[in-house]
């Protein structure tokens, strides 16, 4: 399994950061090729249930997911996200936590994004190539979630 980290602080509030980092189908337009599909009602928690489909006409690949900790930040204590991945083809989990910092307007919330990701198909020695890919990926996906639409 391939492991990567990446980290953003925001001068957002935690609540908003949490809010654009947990949209999902706001993830979808920022990955190329990919578009989420949540197939459970909402509203996201616990047990919520959604597939990033990632690919052109035919070929393509399914990332199922499952949110299996779901706990919004509050006051004083971080909020946390953590997905199971429940395909075959993309196998792992991912985490999120919103941290309010009190280090000033300028980095006011921290946002981590932290995944073990394996692809089915890749041979394992790949697994560096992964990671290194998933960290410049998810970089720039946060960095477009907490931007906001259209930036």
């Amino acid at each position: 399994m391939s492991v990567f980290r990446v980290e953003r602080r925001t001068s957002l509030p935690a609540d908003e950061a949490w809010r654009r980092v947990t949209d999902w189908p706001a993830h979808g337009r920022r990955v190329p090729l990919t578009r989420i599909l949540v197939r459970t009602p909402g509203p996201a928690g616990t047990g919520t249930v959604f597939v990033a489909r990632t690919g052109v006409g035919r070929v393509r690949f399914d990332d199922a997911m499952e949110i299996v900790r779901w706990e919004p930040p509050a006051p004083g204590s971080p909020g946390r996200c953590r997905l199971e991945k429940r395909g075959r083809t993309v196998m792992g989990w991912a985490e999120i936590e919103v941290a309010e910092t009190g280090a000033g307007a300028a980095g006011r919330t921290l946002v981590t994004w932290s995944e073990e990701l394996r692809f089915g198909f890749l041979p394992r020695f790949l697994d560096g190539v992964t990671a290194r890919t998933g960290r410049v990926v998810f970089g720039r996906v946060v960095d477009g979630l907490l931007r906001g639409p259209g930036r």
